[in-house]
């Protein structure tokens, strides 16, 4: 009976796809995730937290969920961990491409599938626009009109999201946030495609815009890794199974004040 209970159990799991997570790493896990004996883990950086997005306090430390992540992941390897910010997500992609960083968390598209590899989401995202006070765009369609001046973060999933989308105006690409925000506030720019989630802070900034609702991209936030490390790759992804399971997540979002965020389902990629 006991064997016959241990098999099922073991089938049930395997056919889940899930694995149980060891904390100790294959020597070939720990080559691949952290070959300067220290975890790099790329971030990016706003004036306020969402689901990707970090800040530095007063005392120029950096804080949020993909800080709390990386820091966890780190304290499961048994390695110090060094953080790389960034203004933007296409940033990292290029440092992860580069090995300048051994991992990071950012939106899943089909062109950075050609650059690195992605584990698990973590967070589903939905992308929209905030719109300048005083316009008159109400919905989405309205962005897709001729000599409206939209514009996204550089090289990132929500950039190429919406320019798949507009088919009658073009989005022009800024470096950050921050430079958007001014954008909007000067009326540079009409809309600003971004995250429902990261949005709500950069609106509070600007009195009279709006977050249109709808969006034009939905896609998740996952760990990732450099192409051709599947060791670390297999690691990457247990950890993210078990930290969304256990409440790891749940915790990160809680701590940097996200309160109302679901954590993606399990296998979410």
């Amino acid at each position: 009976m006991k064997v016959f209970l241990f098999c099922t159990a073991f089938l049930f799991a395997a056919a889940a796809g899930s694995v149980p997570f060891s904390d100790s790493p294959t020597p070939l896990q720990r080559r691949e995730l952290v070959p300067t004996g220290k975890l790099r883990v790329g971030v990016a950086s706003a004036p306020a937290k969402s689901a990707l997005f970090v800040v530095k306090d007063t005392n120029g430390n950096l804080r949020g969920v993909t800080v709390d992540l990386g820091k966890e992941l780190a304290s499961k390897l048994g390695v110090p961990v060094e953080f790389l910010a960034a203004s933007n997500s296409g940033e990292l992609i290029d440092a992860l491409s580069f090995n300048a960083i051994d991992v990071t968390f950012v939106p899943i598209d089909e062109e950075r599938r050609k650059r690195v590899d992605f584990g698990p989401a973590y967070f589903i995202i939905e992308s929209t626009y905030l719109v300048r006070a005083g316009s008159d765009i109400k919905s989405l369609s309205d962005v897709d009109r001729p000599n409206i001046r939209v514009i996204g973060i550089a090289n990132t999933a929500t950039l190429r999201g919406a320019a798949r989308s507009l088919k009658n105006t073009t989005i022009a690409a800024v470096k950050s946030v921050s430079e958007a925000t001014e954008m909007l506030r000067a009326g540079i720019a009409d809309a600003f495609a971004l995250t429902h989630d990261a949005l709500p802070p950069v609106a509070a900034r600007l009195p009279g815009s709006r977050i249109l609702d709808g969006s034009f991209l939905q896609t998740g936030i996952a760990i990732a890794v450099p192409k051709d490390r599947p060791n670390a790759l297999a690691y990457a992804t247990s950890f993210m199974e078990d930290a969304k399971a256990s409440g790891i997540v749940r915790r990160a979002f809680d701590d940097a004040s996200l309160n109302g965020l679901v954590v993606a389902p399990p296998s979410a990629r």
